[in-house]
Protein backbone atom coordinates (compact mmCIF):
# COMPACT_ATOMS: atom_id res chain seq x y z
CA UNK A 1 0.00 0.00 0.00
CA UNK A 2 1.50 3.69 -0.94
CA UNK A 3 2.01 5.86 1.95
CA UNK A 4 0.31 9.52 1.17
CA UNK A 5 2.76 12.21 2.06
CA UNK A 6 0.67 15.14 3.64
CA UNK A 7 2.44 18.64 3.09
CA UNK A 8 2.99 20.53 6.22
CA UNK A 9 1.26 24.01 6.07
CA UNK A 10 3.20 26.60 6.50
CA UNK A 11 2.90 28.19 9.97
CA UNK A 12 2.00 31.66 8.67
CA UNK A 13 0.57 32.41 5.44
CA UNK A 14 -1.10 35.58 3.52
CA UNK A 15 -2.71 35.19 0.53
CA UNK A 16 -2.96 38.46 -1.41
CA UNK A 17 -3.54 40.79 1.88
CA UNK A 18 -4.51 43.88 1.71
CA UNK A 19 -5.08 46.81 4.55
CA UNK A 20 -7.25 50.01 3.93
CA UNK A 21 -7.40 52.69 6.15
CA UNK A 22 -10.48 54.59 4.75
CA UNK A 23 -9.40 55.86 1.72
CA UNK A 24 -5.93 55.21 1.92
CA UNK A 25 -4.40 52.52 0.72
CA UNK A 26 -1.77 51.20 2.84
CA UNK A 27 -1.13 47.31 1.69
CA UNK A 28 -2.16 45.85 -1.61
CA UNK A 29 -2.19 42.36 -3.00
CA UNK A 30 1.21 40.94 -0.82
CA UNK A 31 1.02 36.97 -0.40
CA UNK A 32 3.94 35.58 2.09
CA UNK A 33 4.36 32.15 3.47
CA UNK A 34 7.00 31.31 6.29
CA UNK A 35 7.13 27.32 7.59
CA UNK A 36 8.80 25.80 10.19
CA UNK A 37 12.48 26.47 10.16
CA UNK A 38 12.74 28.82 7.65
CA UNK A 39 13.18 32.56 7.93
CA UNK A 40 11.01 34.87 5.95
CA UNK A 41 12.86 38.10 4.76
CA UNK A 42 10.71 41.32 4.24
CA UNK A 43 12.57 44.61 2.21
CA UNK A 44 11.66 47.42 1.66
CA UNK A 45 12.27 51.06 2.19
CA UNK A 46 10.63 53.72 5.18
CA UNK A 47 6.96 53.80 3.75
CA UNK A 48 6.98 50.69 1.80
CA UNK A 49 4.66 48.94 4.40
CA UNK A 50 6.54 46.66 6.22
CA UNK A 51 5.25 48.23 9.71
CA UNK A 52 1.52 47.29 8.17
CA UNK A 53 2.67 43.80 7.25
CA UNK A 54 3.69 43.34 10.67
CA UNK A 55 0.78 44.81 12.61
CA UNK A 56 -1.82 42.30 10.86
CA UNK A 57 0.39 39.10 11.01
CA UNK A 58 1.08 40.62 14.87
CA UNK A 59 -2.63 40.82 15.28
CA UNK A 60 -2.71 44.39 15.71
CA UNK A 61 -4.80 45.06 12.71
CA UNK A 62 -6.61 42.97 10.80
CA UNK A 63 -6.20 42.61 6.46
CA UNK A 64 -9.59 44.13 5.09
CA UNK A 65 -8.39 42.13 1.57
CA UNK A 66 -7.21 39.18 0.84
CA UNK A 67 -6.48 35.90 3.62
CA UNK A 68 -4.58 35.46 6.76
CA UNK A 69 -3.97 32.35 7.69
CA UNK A 70 -2.14 30.28 10.41
CA UNK A 71 -1.21 26.35 10.03
CA UNK A 72 -3.79 26.09 7.09
CA UNK A 73 -6.68 28.10 9.46
CA UNK A 74 -8.10 31.26 8.32
CA UNK A 75 -7.80 33.63 11.25
CA UNK A 76 -8.85 37.24 12.52
CA UNK A 77 -6.92 38.39 15.23
CA UNK A 78 -8.67 41.16 17.58
CA UNK A 79 -5.11 41.75 19.45
CA UNK A 80 -1.88 40.75 19.99
CA UNK A 81 -2.50 38.07 22.54
CA UNK A 82 -4.68 36.23 20.44
CA UNK A 83 -1.71 36.05 18.15
CA UNK A 84 0.91 35.31 21.27
CA UNK A 85 -1.82 32.51 22.08
CA UNK A 86 -1.53 31.13 18.34
CA UNK A 87 2.70 31.02 19.21
CA UNK A 88 3.09 34.51 16.38
CA UNK A 89 5.07 36.66 18.72
CA UNK A 90 7.07 39.80 17.88
CA UNK A 91 9.92 41.50 19.26
CA UNK A 92 9.91 45.33 17.92
CA UNK A 93 13.19 47.96 17.29
CA UNK A 94 12.59 49.71 20.68
CA UNK A 95 12.41 46.03 22.96
CA UNK A 96 10.26 48.12 25.42
CA UNK A 97 12.68 46.53 28.10
CA UNK A 98 13.20 48.11 31.59
CA UNK A 99 17.11 49.12 31.80
CA UNK A 100 17.46 49.41 35.43
CA UNK A 101 15.82 46.09 35.91
CA UNK A 102 18.11 42.46 35.94
CA UNK A 103 18.59 40.27 32.88
CA UNK A 104 16.35 37.90 33.88
CA UNK A 105 13.74 40.25 35.31
CA UNK A 106 13.19 41.21 31.81
CA UNK A 107 13.35 38.02 30.76
CA UNK A 108 9.96 37.28 32.68
CA UNK A 109 8.38 40.30 32.57
CA UNK A 110 4.91 40.10 32.57
CA UNK A 111 4.73 36.38 33.58
CA UNK A 112 6.84 35.94 36.46
CA UNK A 113 6.92 32.85 37.97
CA UNK A 114 5.92 32.42 41.83
CA UNK A 115 6.10 30.14 44.59
CA UNK A 116 3.55 29.35 47.55
CA UNK A 117 0.41 30.51 47.97
CA UNK A 118 -1.96 32.88 49.53
CA UNK A 119 0.01 35.09 51.67
CA UNK A 120 3.21 33.39 51.20
CA UNK A 121 3.00 33.74 47.69
CA UNK A 122 6.33 35.08 46.39
CA UNK A 123 8.75 35.28 43.46
CA UNK A 124 10.51 32.23 42.77
CA UNK A 125 13.81 33.89 41.86
CA UNK A 126 15.98 30.87 42.33
CA UNK A 127 14.14 29.31 39.05
CA UNK A 128 14.08 32.60 36.91
CA UNK A 129 17.96 33.42 37.43
CA UNK A 130 18.63 29.31 36.39
CA UNK A 131 16.30 29.25 33.65
CA UNK A 132 16.88 32.87 31.92
CA UNK A 133 20.87 31.60 32.41
CA UNK A 134 20.36 28.34 30.73
CA UNK A 135 17.89 29.58 27.74
CA UNK A 136 20.54 32.61 26.75
CA UNK A 137 22.96 29.65 26.94
CA UNK A 138 20.88 27.54 24.61
CA UNK A 139 20.94 30.38 22.58
CA UNK A 140 24.45 30.88 22.71
CA UNK A 141 24.48 34.01 24.79
CA UNK A 142 27.22 33.57 27.39
CA UNK A 143 26.28 36.13 29.92
CA UNK A 144 28.69 36.83 33.27
CA UNK A 145 25.61 37.95 35.32
CA UNK A 146 22.16 37.25 34.51
CA UNK A 147 21.55 39.76 37.70
CA UNK A 148 23.55 42.83 35.72
CA UNK A 149 20.98 45.61 34.54
CA UNK A 150 19.63 44.93 31.08
CA UNK A 151 20.36 48.51 30.18
CA UNK A 152 24.71 47.39 30.90
CA UNK A 153 23.60 44.62 27.41
CA UNK A 154 25.30 46.26 24.32
CA UNK A 155 21.92 46.89 21.25
CA UNK A 156 23.02 43.13 19.87
CA UNK A 157 22.70 41.54 23.22
CA UNK A 158 18.94 43.20 24.14
CA UNK A 159 17.99 41.51 20.92
CA UNK A 160 19.48 38.42 21.47
CA UNK A 161 17.47 38.10 25.15
CA UNK A 162 14.58 39.16 23.11
CA UNK A 163 14.79 36.54 20.82
CA UNK A 164 15.21 34.04 23.52
CA UNK A 165 12.69 34.86 25.82
CA UNK A 166 10.13 34.36 22.65
CA UNK A 167 11.59 30.95 22.26
CA UNK A 168 11.31 30.15 25.52
CA UNK A 169 7.98 31.27 25.85
CA UNK A 170 6.55 28.97 23.39
CA UNK A 171 7.02 30.96 20.20
CA UNK A 172 6.75 29.47 16.96
CA UNK A 173 6.70 32.20 14.54
CA UNK A 174 9.42 35.20 15.46
CA UNK A 175 8.53 38.52 13.88
CA UNK A 176 11.99 40.80 14.01
CA UNK A 177 11.19 44.40 13.70
CA UNK A 178 14.41 45.95 11.85
CA UNK A 179 16.62 43.97 14.58
CA UNK A 180 19.52 45.58 13.15
CA UNK A 181 18.78 49.27 12.07
CA UNK A 182 20.29 50.69 15.15
CA UNK A 183 23.66 48.09 15.26
CA UNK A 184 26.69 49.02 14.19
CA UNK A 185 28.67 45.61 11.49
CA UNK A 186 29.89 43.50 15.28
CA UNK A 187 26.42 43.89 16.44
CA UNK A 188 24.46 43.25 13.85
CA UNK A 189 26.55 40.29 13.27
CA UNK A 190 25.33 38.65 16.47
CA UNK A 191 22.03 39.34 15.78
CA UNK A 192 21.97 37.45 12.52
CA UNK A 193 23.90 34.75 14.17
CA UNK A 194 21.07 34.28 16.45
CA UNK A 195 18.55 34.48 13.94
CA UNK A 196 19.96 31.50 12.27
CA UNK A 197 20.19 29.68 15.92
CA UNK A 198 16.36 30.49 16.22
CA UNK A 199 15.72 28.96 12.71
CA UNK A 200 17.64 25.91 13.32
CA UNK A 201 15.48 25.14 16.47
CA UNK A 202 12.22 24.86 14.23
CA UNK A 203 10.86 28.29 14.35
CA UNK A 204 9.51 30.29 11.99
CA UNK A 205 11.84 33.64 11.08
CA UNK A 206 9.69 36.81 9.26
CA UNK A 207 12.69 39.27 9.45
CA UNK A 208 11.41 43.07 8.90
CA UNK A 209 14.90 44.67 7.19
CA UNK A 210 15.71 47.67 4.67
CA UNK A 211 19.46 46.00 4.10
CA UNK A 212 19.90 43.40 1.55
CA UNK A 213 23.11 42.47 3.24
CA UNK A 214 21.61 41.56 6.66
CA UNK A 215 18.99 39.91 5.05
CA UNK A 216 20.63 37.44 1.83
CA UNK A 217 23.44 35.90 4.24
CA UNK A 218 20.44 34.29 6.31
CA UNK A 219 17.19 34.60 4.41
CA UNK A 220 15.01 31.45 2.74
CA UNK A 221 12.81 33.68 0.81
CA UNK A 222 12.77 36.88 0.10
CA UNK A 223 9.58 39.29 -0.52
CA UNK A 224 10.70 43.04 -1.62
CA UNK A 225 8.02 45.88 -1.00
CA UNK A 226 7.44 49.40 -2.31
CA UNK A 227 4.74 51.95 -1.55
CA UNK A 228 2.59 48.68 -0.14
CA UNK A 229 3.05 46.58 -2.80
CA UNK A 230 4.94 43.88 -3.87
CA UNK A 231 7.78 44.28 -6.45
CA UNK A 232 9.11 40.67 -5.96
CA UNK A 233 8.63 37.31 -4.10
CA UNK A 234 11.86 35.21 -4.74
CA UNK A 235 13.45 31.97 -3.09
CA UNK A 236 16.94 32.38 -2.52
CA UNK A 237 17.95 29.65 -5.48
CA UNK A 238 15.85 32.53 -7.84
CA UNK A 239 17.88 35.70 -7.32
CA UNK A 240 21.60 36.48 -6.15
CA UNK A 241 22.46 39.09 -3.51
CA UNK A 242 23.25 41.68 -6.08
CA UNK A 243 19.88 41.48 -8.02
CA UNK A 244 18.34 41.99 -4.93
CA UNK A 245 20.30 44.77 -3.87
CA UNK A 246 19.20 46.01 -7.61
CA UNK A 247 15.74 45.80 -6.61
CA UNK A 248 16.31 47.46 -3.41
CA UNK A 249 18.18 50.06 -5.02
CA UNK A 250 15.71 50.96 -7.43
CA UNK A 251 17.68 50.15 -10.17
CA UNK A 252 15.48 51.30 -13.13
CA UNK A 253 14.50 54.43 -10.98
CA UNK A 254 18.34 55.23 -11.04
CA UNK A 255 19.06 54.69 -14.67
CA UNK A 256 16.47 57.15 -15.02
CA UNK A 257 17.76 59.35 -13.08
CA UNK A 258 20.94 59.01 -14.70
CA UNK A 259 19.47 59.28 -18.43
CA UNK A 260 17.54 62.69 -16.88
CA UNK A 261 21.04 64.16 -15.61
CA UNK A 262 22.55 63.46 -18.90
CA UNK A 263 19.89 65.41 -20.78
CA UNK A 264 20.07 68.34 -18.82
CA UNK A 265 23.73 68.17 -19.79
CA UNK A 266 25.19 67.60 -16.43
CA UNK A 267 28.72 66.51 -16.49
CA UNK A 268 29.92 62.90 -16.93
CA UNK A 269 32.05 63.12 -14.06
CA UNK A 270 29.46 64.82 -11.58
CA UNK A 271 26.96 61.86 -13.21
CA UNK A 272 29.27 59.45 -11.80
CA UNK A 273 30.20 60.72 -8.49
CA UNK A 274 26.25 60.81 -8.03
CA UNK A 275 25.41 57.26 -9.26
CA UNK A 276 28.28 55.67 -7.20
CA UNK A 277 26.55 57.60 -4.15
CA UNK A 278 22.66 56.52 -4.72
CA UNK A 279 24.40 52.76 -5.74
CA UNK A 280 26.96 53.11 -2.43
CA UNK A 281 24.10 53.85 -0.30
CA UNK A 282 21.32 51.48 -1.58
CA UNK A 283 23.90 48.41 -1.47
CA UNK A 284 25.72 49.23 1.76
CA UNK A 285 23.83 51.02 4.11
CA UNK A 286 23.89 51.20 7.30
CA UNK A 287 25.96 48.57 9.71
CA UNK A 288 26.68 46.29 6.40
CA UNK A 289 27.86 42.93 7.37
CA UNK A 290 31.22 42.53 6.10
CA UNK A 291 31.88 39.27 3.82
CA UNK A 292 34.44 37.17 6.54
CA UNK A 293 31.25 37.69 8.97
CA UNK A 294 28.39 36.74 6.12
CA UNK A 295 30.71 33.36 5.06
CA UNK A 296 30.65 32.96 8.91
CA UNK A 297 26.86 33.25 9.18
CA UNK A 298 26.33 31.03 5.49
CA UNK A 299 28.55 28.29 7.86
CA UNK A 300 25.75 28.41 10.48
CA UNK A 301 23.65 27.37 7.50
CA UNK A 302 25.40 24.76 6.19
CA UNK A 303 25.69 22.81 9.12
CA UNK A 304 22.31 22.15 9.05
CA UNK A 305 21.92 20.71 5.87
Amino acid sequence: MNATVVAEKPLVELRKAGKRYGNVIALRDVSLQVSAGEVMCVLGDNGAGKSTLIKIIAGLHQNTEGEYLVEGEEVRFGSPREALNRGIATVYQDLAVAPLMPVWRNFFLGSEKTKGWGPFKRLDVDFMRKTAKQELLDMGIDLRDVDQPIGTLSGGERQCVAIARAVYFGAKVLILDEPTAALGVKQSGVVLRYIVQARDRGLGVIFITHNPHHAYPVGDRFLLLKRGQSIGYYEKSEITLEELTGLMAGGAELEQLVHELREAGTSTDTVRVIRDEIEGDGAAGVGRVTVTEAVDIRGLSEDRE
